[in-house]
């Protein structure tokens, strides 16, 4: 089955709360970096090694950039990591309640593969990823995980990468600014580890499609080769600029964290007074269930008002609904909308 993006409403009244898409502008320096982009050097291919994006993210890093790759957003950048690393034909190993392009890939690519159930608080089980390590070709999984928003912590992290030596294990970390911690630390230690980022969150460019993943040099070359037996040009003029932009303003990237999480916080404060239960999320959005009204109800009361949420009609999650977290002002507006319409519905 294919992957099913969320649903993209262009209406002039909505509030957009489902793709767990920045509530704020890029920086101002990208707007620039945009303006002083020549239109007459469009008709020349950009970069094929995306230098000047590389070297701004090695930088940010600390690290060489021989240990940087880029890609047309993280989900490109993961495409390549999985044509790269899990071909050889023992199962890969991810959460069953994850990110749903996972499992997509890995039939696409006809790569084996197992879903490992997480616990009944939605809790990554680490000994089921160090356990018959011998027969696993692999492993991958976001920190914080999607759609629960819980992070596993540092010390769990490494067990399952250091159990692993000879497998690659990938940290999806497209949601880690929002106040998870980074296995970057770790890279220094394990060969194995590659961590991804992408743009599209945090920084505010989902429009522009950048991803990038941090790794060994050994690692990094053999994704290059894998890109440019490809597409050798996966990353356009405008969106090297704009990438590089957003690396170089770091103090309007904090100020745009802190609002996004002062918000969630605010806002996981007014679901508990209604009644809504929810892990502790790391992320820029909520994942929640109430326990007199059903999310599939929820979802479909909020959708007229033209308030959109994710609703995932799937075992396990079908009672739970995925609440991006939206600008203060829009926040206030959702939140007042249940309080009526759980008033009206007497719950």
């Amino acid at each position: 089955m294919p992957y099913t993006p969320g649903e993209q409403p262009n209406e002039p009244d909505m509030i957009k709360l489902n793709t767990n898409e920045n509530p704020y502008p890029p920086s101002p320096g990208v707007i620039e970096a945009l303006r002083a982009v020549r239109p007459e050097s469009l008709k020349l291919y950009p970069d094929p090694t995306a230098g000047s994006l590389v070297r701004a993210l090695a930088e940010y890093h600390g690290l060489d950039e021989s240990r940087v790759f880029v890609g047309v957003g993280s989900d490109d950048v993961l495409a390549m990591c999985f044509l790269t690393f899990f071909q050889g034909g023992k199962p890969i190993l991810f959460p069953d309640i994850t990110y749903s392009f996972y499992d997509v890939w890995a039939e696409l690519f006809q790569i084996p593969y197992k879903k490992m159930p997480l616990n009944e608080d939605f809790e990554i089980v680490t000994e089921d990823y160090t356990a018959q390590t011998e027969e696993t070709g692999g492993i991958i999984f976001p920190n914080p995980n999607a759609p629960t928003g819980i992070e596993l912590g540092q010390n769990e992290i490494e067990e399952i990468v250091r159990k692993n030596a000879d497998k690659i294990v990938i940290v999806d970390e497209a949601y880690v600014d929002f106040g998870a911690t980074s296995a970057v630390h770790l890279l220094d230690r394990y060969d194995n580890l590659i961590v991804v980022r992408t743009f599209s969150k945090s920084r505010a460019l989902a429009g522009m499609r950048i991803g990038y993943a941090l790794g060994s040099p050994d690692a990094i070359r053999y994704l290059n080769d894998a890109k440019y037996s490809f597409n050798s040009y996966t990353m356009d003029q405008t969106s090297l600029a704009a990438g590089k932009a957003s690396v170089e303003d770091e103090t309007y990237f904090r100020e745009m964290l802190d609002r996004v999480i002062s918000t969630r916080e605010w806002t996981k404060q007014e679901l508990r007074k209604l009644g809504f239960s929810f892990a502790d999320s790391k992320a820029n959005f909520i994942f929640a269930s109430h326990p007199s009204c059903p999310a599939k109800q929820l979802y479909e009361a909020l959708r007229e008002e033209h308030i959109y949420v994710r609703y995932f009609n799937k075992p396990r999650i079908d009672n739970y609904l995925r609440i991006t977290v939206g600008t203060r002002t829009e926040m206030e507006t959702f939140i007042k909308f249940l309080e009526k319409y759980l008033k009206d519905q007497r719950i």
